[in-house]
């Protein structure tokens, strides 16, 4: 039988036996705290007794959450059989479905993705006359969807000027069209979930009862509702396990709230506090290359991360000239490392921090002919003929699902146009039903009364969608995923539409998509649409990273969290990048820029380079750019490479001093107004401006055929018409 204390260092076997009651694990990068959370688990099961069933443990992903099952089961060298393990959407859905009795909605609720939600908010303000210019979809919903991670309801939201009170109205109209559609967001299943333990005793004291261990992962990452909800869970037996790590909670934009680690010691006074401070992952030098950036931030538990992997090589830090130079230097160094056998290519990330900055980068890798993967692009998921497929199956589950209707109504062609679309939806409206109830009685009697407000000849379309409809909703309360789809595929031909719609060599690529589709419904054998449905609606980008592929990963800094490569770049680590400029004047979003920095760093083994520029086009202009301010957070003595100016910058007491203020040499322009210069790229031109700004000369220079430029002078390598390079010597 394996020891589950075997392997563990002193910190992680305090944390593995810990007494009952409230425990809190800070748990820095690379400390091991999955592994200390399986073992958690399996000692609660093998050590105390605890019977599987009363166990609860929740993470963030699916990807996550399979790690954790196979971890659990491998440990105990069987399934546990009961355990309730999953992410908190996923665990949420599930207590709603099976207490749908006390709830607004029935069971066979289903879960509308991004594009589905943002479709609500549009015809929400569309049907309220509210101009989507002054109040955009996207924006909108991001405020529908922060007051749902507090827990307000419409009527909960504070109005303190005419946007609350927009956000109030479509608030309240995107939720009667949600419950409608007998559909859920994604924060619904939070809220709903909160609100149901919150207000209703029985429920709450069921499975607050039934849970006598609640165990969190990445408990940074909890919103308000998340926070909400596992009090109650947590609030009979009293025996709540937290792991987490405050810096590395980067999801404030999401309703994450790193200051629910604070909320947890003051509501659990006497829980035990362990840290986990002993990294496997990385090098001493990246270690304290990190905790010199984060150790700025304030509110937090310091960590003296150590690592037994060797100091190891110093951090690389480069200056280019611009985004395009930056991403040829990444792929030279990624393709010299692999063509001299020091590297495989998939041992090397590139992150950034907006997905935008994958442009450039992307273009550099297919300049020079070498594959990637991108990760946060289209999701699989999202491609058009997956989305048809799955909107007919959700249909087919809950056919009161009117967004899925509305964008399968004329998939393939069916001449159903939008006035008879929108007379089956008004007859719905009088009828008190949906129009998926209303097209299915169509089906089962075309020459019904009722329907002769619509056209014939869209009755006469209508009909026979209705009555295959009538037969899937059938079939899906029995039938398996794929039997199911292979039914829907049959009945409308879907193979041939693709081939009519998009040719032969597209449409049978599209149809393969459609067959991957299939053969994952192929892996829900035993199982209900309604598992099927809900794991593909709560998919995150990390759970569709294809860890086989052996070739560099590019992907976004947020969703680099929980990863880990031997080789990072971290490219764009500009003044306004990163940190973004909107985090300028904010504290709390500095901090979390800070934190984001952080977890970067830390998902580097064995290599770390960082990568700024010395200026950014910017709407067509060359627009000079600093270094970004972290990067003087870095001590000296762990940086090699680099360049002047930032060398300058590393050593500066305050950045924003001039030279002069330090007694430092004052410099003086070397190009003036009006002289000739050449360019190596933009030919020649000629001089407007020239200033120093940070120690370097910024020189606004006109070129024919190419425009305004600002260039720095120290990179620009300019030349005086008749050959002889600019004076450098100091007057």
């Amino acid at each position: 039988m394996l020891d589950l204390s075997a392997g563990l260092n002193p910190q992680q076997q305090q944390a593995l036996t810990a007494g009952l009651g409230p425990v809190l694990v800070l748990a820095g990068p690379g400390s091991g705290k999955t592994r200390v959370l399986t073992h958690r688990i399996a000692y609660l099961i093998r050590e105390l007794g605890v019977p599987p069933y009363h166990i609860l443990a929740v993470t963030f992903t699916n990807k996550a959450a399979r790690e954790m099952a196979e971890r659990v089961e491998k440990v105990l060298g069987e399934r546990p059989r009961g355990l309730s393990l999953g992410t908190f959407h996923s665990i949420c859905a599930r207590l709603l479905r099976t207490e749908a009795a006390a709830l607004p909605f029935n069971e066979n609720f289903v879960i509308y993705d991004s594009d589905d939600q943002q479709g609500l908010v549009r015809n929400a303000l569309k049907e309220l006359n509210i101009d989507p210019k002054m109040h955009s979809p996207h924006s909108v919903h991001n405020r529908i969807s922060q007051a749902k991670n507090e827990l307000q309801l419409p009527e909960d939201l504070p109005i303190n000027n005419y946007r609350d009170e927009v956000v109030s109205r479509v608030y309240q109209r995107y939720q009667q069209m949600l419950l409608a559609a007998n559909a859920l967001d994604f924060d619904d299943l939070l809220l709903w979930t909160a609100r149901l333990l919150e207000d209703n005793v029985e429920v709450r004291s069921k499975y607050a009862q039934r849970f006598q261990h609640v165990l969190v992962d990445e408990f940074q990452d909890t919103n308000q509702a998340q926070y909400s909800l596992l009090k109650h869970l947590a609030s009979f037996h009293n025996n709540i396990y937290v792991v987490g790590d405050t810096d590395q909670s980067i999801y404030r934009w999401r309703g994450a709230d790193y200051r629910n680690v604070l909320r947890f010691e003051k509501d659990y006074p006497d829980a035990q506090v362990i840290l986990l401070e002993q990294n496997y992952r990385s090098t001493q030098r990246i270690l304290d290359a990190a905790m010199a950036v984060i150790d700025r931030n304030p509110h937090r538990t310091r960590k003296q991360l150590f690592s037994d992997r060797g100091a190891g090589e110093k951090i690389q830090v480069h200056m280019t000239l611009n985004e395009q130079e930056a991403g040829r230097h990444i792929v030279e160094q990624i393709a010299t490392a692999i063509a001299q056998g020091q590297a495989r290519p998939g041992d090397f990330a590139i992150m950034y921090r907006v997905n935008a900055q994958s442009r450039l980068l992307e273009e550099a890798f297919l300049h020079a002919n070498l594959p990637y993967k991108l990760v946060g692009a289209q999701r699989f998921y999202g491609r058009r003929e997956v989305k048809d497929v799955l909107c007919y199956l959700r249909l087919a589950f809950n056919p009161d699902d009117e967004a899925s209707l509305n964008r399968v109504i004329n998939v393939p062609p069916r001449r159903i146009g939008l006035k008879s679309q929108a007379a089956l939806r008004n007859l719905a409206i009088q009828q008190k039903t949906t129009p998926g109830r209303l097209l299915m009685r169509l089906g089962a009697d075309p020459q019904d009364a009722l329907f002769t407000p619509i056209p014939n000849l869209a009755r006469g379309a209508m009909a026979p969608l209705g009555a295959r409809l009538a037969t899937w909703t059938t079939l899906a309360a029995e039938a398996e995923p794929m039997k199911l789809m292979d039914r829907i595929l049959a009945d409308i031909d879907y193979h041939g539409y693709l081939l009519a719609d998009a040719g032969e060599e597209e449409g049978e690529d599209r149809w393969d998509n459609v067959q991957e589709l299939r053969r994952l419904a192929a892996e829900y054998g035993g199982r209900t649409i309604a598992d099927f449905l809900e794991n593909i609606a709560l998919v995150s980008d990390q759970d569709t990273i294809d860890e086989t592929a052996e070739v560099p990963t590019l992907l976004t800094l947020h969703a680099a969290k929980g990863l880990e490569f031997p080789v990072v770049f971290i490219a764009g680590l500009d003044d306004g990048m990163l940190p973004h400029s909107r985090s300028f004047d904010d504290p709390e979003e500095m901090a979390e820029e800070r934190r984001l920095f952080y977890v970067g760093i830390t998902r580097a083994r064995d290599r770390l380079v960082l990568v700024h520029n010395a200026y950014r086009n910017s709407f067509g202009y060359s627009e000079a750019v600093e270094p970004s301010r972290f990067l003087d957070d870095l001590p000296a003595e762990l940086v090699e490479g680099g360049n002047r100016a930032r060398q300058e910058h590393a050593f500066r007491p305050d950045r924003w001093e001039r030279p002069s203020d330090r007694g430092a040499t004052i410099l003086q322009p070397q190009y003036r107004p009006g002289m000739n210069v050449r360019h190596a790229t933009w030919g020649e031109g000629m001089v407007l401006n020239s200033r120093i700004q940070d120690d370097d000369e910024v020189v606004d220079i006109f070129f024919q055929g190419v425009g305004l430029k600002k260039v720095l002078a120290a990179f620009a390598n300019l030349e005086t018409v008749d050959g002889e390079p600019a004076d450098k010597s100091e007057d």
